[in-house]
C-alpha cells in the first residue's frame, strides 16, 4: 500500500474527505508543520507543559521538564512534524521521526541525528502537544495514527516514545506498553518519564 493510498483508507475509516493539502475529519484538519509555525507551536508547547501537567507534577518538576520539552525544528526541517486544526486554530502537534533522538527540543543536551535502521530500529514518535482548550476531541490519537501510517511506509515495524505521566494514557489507550520508567533532572527537578513501545499495526493502516 503506497503512503497516500494508506492515508486515504485512515480517512474513510473516520469519514474523512480529502480537501486539497490536507485531510478533514469532521472539524479537525492536518497538515505538516511549515518553519513559520515555530512561533504558534512553541506558544502552544508552553500551554501544554504549563496546565495538562499539573496533577502529575509539582510546579518546580514542571518548570525542570523545559529543559526536555518543546520545539525540535529537526523534525520540521525533516518533514515528519504534524500540525492539527480545528476551526483555523493550531488544537495540536507532533509527530515521528528516523533519526535517533528519542525526546527533548532544540535546547535538550545529548540529540543525535544518526538515522535509524527501520529493519532493527523502532521509529521514534516525538514531541506530542495538545492545546488544553482541544484535550479530548482526537487530537493526539489522529496524530499517533498519521505517525504510524507514515513510518510504516518507511519499512518501519516499531513505534518507540518517551511519555511524560501526564501523556501515558493517551498512549496506552492507543496500544503502547511500557518498556522502562527513567528521572531526568536535566532542568534540576527529578522529572519521571516512561519509555513506551508498540509494534505498528498494519490493520489500523489497511
Amino acid at each position: 500500500m503506497s503512503p497516500e493510498d494508506g492515508l486515504l483508507s485512515l480517512c474513510f475509516r473516520a469519514r474523512c474527505e480529502r480537501i486539497g493539502p490536507t485531510v478533514a475529519m469532521g472539524e479537525l484538519t492536518t497538515r505538516q508543520a511549515v518553519p513559520d509555525d515555530v512561533p504558534a507551536l512553541t506558544a502552544l508547547m508552553e500551554a501544554a507543559i504549563s496546565e495538562l501537567q499539573r496533577g502529575y507534577l509539582d510546579d518546580e518538576q514542571i518548570d525542570s521538564s523545559r529543559a526536555i520539552m518543546g520545539i525540535d525544528t529537526d523534525l520540521i526541517e525533516d518533514g515528519t512534524y504534524f500540525v492539527v486544526e480545528i476551526g483555523g486554530e493550531i488544537a495540536g502537534c507532533g509527530g515521528w521521526s528516523r533519526r535517533a533522538t528519542l525526546y527533548g527540543g532544540n535546547q535538550t543536551p545529548g540529540r543525535d541525528s544518526q538515522l535509524l535502521d527501520p529493519r532493527v530500529d523502532p521509529a521514534r514518535v516525538r514531541a506530542m502537544y495538545t492545546h488544553p482548550a482541544f484535550v479530548r476531541r482526537g487530537v493526539g490519537r489522529l496524530i499517533l495514527s498519521l505517525c504510524e501510517e507514515a513510518a510504516a511506509a518507511e519499512g518501519f515495524t516499531r513505534l518507540e516514545l518517551m511519555a511524560t505521566l501526564s501523556g501515558e494514557p493517551l498512549y496506552t489507550v492507543y496500544g503502547f506498553q511500557p518498556c522502562e520508567r527513567v528521572v531526568d533532572s536535566t532542568g534540576g527537578a527529578p522529572v519521571p518519564l516512561v519509555r513506551m513501545e508498540k509494534p505498528v499495526e498494519t490493520r489500523r493502516l489497511a
